[in-house]
């Protein structure tokens, strides 16, 4: 991962809940140069445990001649509030005490997160964006930028997300959190608390990650084995490399922040409010996802003015937004000519 930038608000940054951050500091990365009416921009929301380096998590979009061109577009992707990638989060340092949030940090939405990339946009001194695009959780911070900059995003896209976090969803995190929880360490201020509980949670995400069928073809052991499954060594792989980058204050964290998702709150509902946001928009649908179905975009697409809706049936099911890069480069490439980049200096 290369070094992100930083971008602090010294000001108070009140959030929805009540609570409020002493001081904000935002992570960033950004690649290729602004034209000279600062619109050839492509701002990137990342998902729940990734990082501002896109280049680097999502590279089958990344470089020349790719949907993220860093030769003709100015790419910005913001780590997320409460992370652990160089964004204010539990392991920062509080400027009022001097010693870290820890598992008191207090509770950010998805709102919140989107304010935060405003004021990064803000202070980049950007005109518009041409594509704000997120997958999963990245999705739902473009819904929420496409709140506060109805005027400024030409386009979105919207890959596996929904409308509202749902109940089966938030179910999934309260169930990750019961397990950083049972972790004694959890608690601890320091950098290495739940790392056990990281590894439990970290399982069970990926079971509403990936599919049925992609654990039967890449998981399955010979008919003889009665134990040391490829499954369990799979999972139990999957949690210590979360651990090696995560930190568990910040999976908590994170999760509860996406449980706050819910574009209708304090807006009429979720058909009046979709109804607002009137910029193109490409919702992207995997049939086979389990924790963001297929339901959740039919909403975005019902509902949302200028909306076009593409449904892919992938044995990789929630994370084939990261793995089907040539459908996305063929279908965004199609939603997005470049004309409507206005890349011309």
């Amino acid at each position: 991962m290369s070094k992100p930038s930083y971008f602090t608000h010294s000001a108070p940054f009140a959030l929805e809940n009540g609570g409020t951050l002493p001081e904000l500091t935002i992570a960033y990365h950004t690649y290729g140069e602004l034209n000279a009416s600062r619109s050839n921009v492509i701002w990137v929301c990342h998902a729940l445990t990734a990082n501002s380096d896109v280049a680097d998590w999502w590279s089958g979009l990344y470089g020349p001649g790719k949907v993220f061109d860093p030769e003709k577009y100015f790419i910005v992707c913001a780590n997320m509030i409460g992370s652990c990638y160089g964004s204010t989060g539990p392991r920062s340092i509080r400027p009022d005490t001097g010693v870290a949030y820890g598992a008191d940090f207090p509770l950010v939405s998805i709102r919140d997160v989107a304010r935060a990339h405003v004021l990064l946009f803000d202070h980049l001194n950007l005109v518009e964006i041409a594509l704000c695009i997120g997958g999963s959780c990245g999705g739902h911070q473009v819904l929420e930028m496409a709140f506060l900059l109805p005027e400024k995003i030409q386009k979105m896209a919207l890959l596996v997300c929904a409308a509202r976090e749902s109940a089966w969803a938030i179910a999934i995190h309260e169930s990750q959190r019961m397990a950083i929880q049972a972790d004694p360490t959890w608690a601890n201020n320091d950098d290495q608390a739940g790392e056990a509980g990281l590894r439990a949670a970290r399982a069970i995400g990926l079971l509403s990650y990936r599919t049925i069928e992609a654990y039967r073809e890449t998981q399955t052991d010979a008919d003889d084995k009665m134990e040391h499954f490829r499954a369990a060594s799979y999972m139990n792989y999957q949690g210590e490399k979360l651990v090696r980058r995560f930190n568990a204050q910040s999976y908590w964290q994170l999760t509860r922040t996406l449980d706050t998702h819910n574009v209708g709150r304090g807006r009429g509902g979720i058909a009046q409010a979709l109804s607002q946001l009137r910029m193109p928009a490409f919702v992207f649908s995997i049939q086979r996802d389990l924790l963001i179905p297929p339901y959740e975009q039919e909403v975005l697409a019902r509902h949302l003015p200028a909306a076009e809706f593409y449904s892919l049936d992938s044995i990789y099911g929630h994370d084939g937004f990261l793995i089907e890069t040539e459908v996305l480069e063929r279908e965004l490439g199609r939603f997005l000519p470049l004309r409507a980049l206005r890349i011309c200096p």
